[in-house]
């Protein structure tokens, strides 16, 4: 999508600090960082939001989970945990709408109820 902010950070077109990168996900530090750690993942086939992932998706959400876990082994904090979130539309706290999860860590974070 032309006007998506992620699709153009995967396109080069926007620089970003880019801690993991292959075939089909790009993660990359968040500008707004909500931990001491904050990461976005994202796939590079552009998805609105968690309810477009089709059955064609599932094996690209299973990478983006095992992204999650290289990177938390590569920087050192999958030992003393992290969160994984994905927020979907507006009323879910979605911003950008490009599938993305955020992958916060470094502190001890607040247990979700």
């Amino acid at each position: 999508m032309s006007n998506c902010i992620f699709c153009k950070i995967i396109n080069k077109e926007i620089p970003s600090t880019i801690v993991y990168e292959d075939d089909e996900v790009l993660a990359f530090n968040d500008i707004n960082p909500q931990a001491p750690i904050h990461i976005l993942i994202i796939p590079k086939k552009h998805i609105s939001d968690m309810t477009e992932v089709t059955e064609e998706d599932i094996g690209l959400i299973g990478k983006i989970h095992l992204a999650a876990v290289k990177i938390a082994k590569q920087k050192g904090f999958a030992e003393k945990g992290f969160r994984l979130v994905n927020n979907c539309k507006a009323d879910g706290g979605q911003i950008v709408f490009h599938l993305h999860y955020h992958l916060m860590a470094g502190k001890k974070l607040p247990v979700c109820t």
